[in-house]
């Protein structure tokens, strides 16, 4: 065989191995409750949704009491086998990491989720405002005499090299 052709055969090889054993860990997940969005600001709306409760995707009720929401239904979704709620977090909600529980009618099996509750939407980017805190000041700075002082230095600094320039060409040495 050439190196190549062993080369990229161990490599799908090596591929193939971690996919078969990262698909267990990735099965066991999808009987949890996912909660979307993960990550969310006080007063935002939540869909939590979960196949973990049979076929009939029936689920007794769902319990956002961590986050100060109280219960919510969960009911069947249009998808086989999934139920689906909804609830919307207080405005008085802290940061934190909260774990949101759904019950199953039958059997009372318990699935979780996280919810992320933040003071920033990760959805719209926060925008600067102000000046840009660079030390002495800007041209828009606050502060308009450390303004001129700058002006004034340059003026110094460009007549000091423009009357230098003009004795070194006229030969008077520097």
């Amino acid at each position: 065989m050439r190196p190549t052709t062993r080369l990229l055969t161990g490599s799908a090889l090596a591929v193939a191995t971690a996919g078969l054993v990262c698909a267990p860990a990735y099965a066991g997940d999808a009987d949890g409750l996912e909660v979307f969005p993960s990550s969310v600001v006080p007063g935002g709306q939540v869909t939590v949704n979960t196949a973990a409760c049979g076929d009939d995707g029936i689920v007794a009720a769902g319990d956002a009491s961590a986050v100060g929401a109280g219960s919510f239904p969960l009911a069947p979704s249009a998808h086989d086998g999934d139920a689906i709620g909804q609830f919307r977090v207080p405005p008085s909600a802290q940061p934190g990491t909260y774990e949101i529980v759904a019950t199953c009618a039958e059997g009372g099996r318990q699935v979780t989720g996280d919810l992320v509750v933040t003071l920033t939407s990760q959805r719209q980017p926060v925008r600067p405002r102000g000046s840009v805190k660079t030390g002495v000041g800007g041209a828009l700075g606050p502060d308009p005499v450390q303004t001129a002082a700058g002006v004034a230095a340059l003026a110094v600094a460009a007549a000091g090299g423009t009357w230098l320039l003009h004795r070194r060409a006229r030969g008077d040495g520097i």
